[in-house]
């Protein structure tokens, strides 16, 4: 096993899959532009490394992801990082849509905004009981394109429509209830849940599951510029996090 340290993402190899932890935890994972290009970047490098059959995707510190980080979008002097975040964050979904590994999410504590989509990203997402998912960019009067692109591939319209319109907190059982998880568990089993998981998925015949992502983006028709172009430019992209609960 091991481990690349002192970045806004971890990547931790296992035999046959990896973790990529999100790495922020003083600020609950919160979205900036260095934490979207290591991303990017420590998915592309998964994606193509034949050793790796399945991904983790999870949060540092017991948490998953907060949204943006506004204290460094609005720090002074400004990070030169900001003016370029748009391109940045793409790249980030546009990883994510293009992976050809199945890719498991650990929902520990709250996704919220960014976060969310980030979550609902993520192929298989094993939640805890009280964790929470919020898509609350129409409380803010934003828009949420990420959101949707990944509701809009994944799930129905009305069930988009019930996590997105009205912005709310949706817990780990309603989630499942939804279809919008594959598991609930304990809290404090997320990340061992998740992590068995992904080392299962890791252990079946090299092949059929990078087979079966392929079929499953080929049922869409689209690349990830023209997917995403569908819902980006809806509406403002910068989105501020719901402060999260403690």
């Amino acid at each position: 096993m091991t481990e690349e340290l002192d970045r806004p993402v971890i990547v931790t190899r296992h035999d046959g899959w990896a973790e990529v932890a999100l790495a922020r935890p003083a600020r609950k994972n919160a979205i900036t532009g260095p934490l979207g290009e290591a991303l990017a970047a420590a998915l592309h490098e998964l994606d193509d490394d034949e050793s790796v059959r399945a991904i983790l995707l999870c949060g540092s510190g017991g948490a998953f992801c907060s949204g943006l980080d506004l204290k460094a979008f609005n720090a002074d002097p400004r990070p030169e990082w900001v003016a370029r975040f748009q391109d940045i964050w793409r790249g980030a979904h546009k990883a994510l849509y293009g992976l050809e590994k199945p890719l498991v999410g650990a929902l520990e504590r709250y996704a919220i905004n960014g976060g969310a989509a980030l979550a609902i990203a993520c192929d298989l997402l094993v939640a805890g009981k009280t964790a929470y998912l919020q898509v609350g960019e129409a409380q803010i009067g934003m828009a949420a394109p990420y959101n949707m692109a990944w509701l809009a591939l994944r799930h129905t319209e009305a069930l988009a429509a019930r996590i997105a319109l009205v912005g709310r907190r949706f817990e780990g059982p309603e989630l499942l209830a939804l279809g919008v998880v594959y598991e609930v568990v304990e809290d404090a089993a997320v990340l061992a849940r998740a992590r068995a998981l992904t080392a299962e998925l890791a252990g079946y015949p090299p092949g059929g599951l990078r087979s079966i992502k392929r079929a499953l983006r080929a049922g869409v028709d689209q690349d990830a510029d023209a997917w995403f172009d569908r819902f980006v430019g809806a509406g403002p992209r910068t989105v501020a996090p719901p402060a999260p609960r403690s």
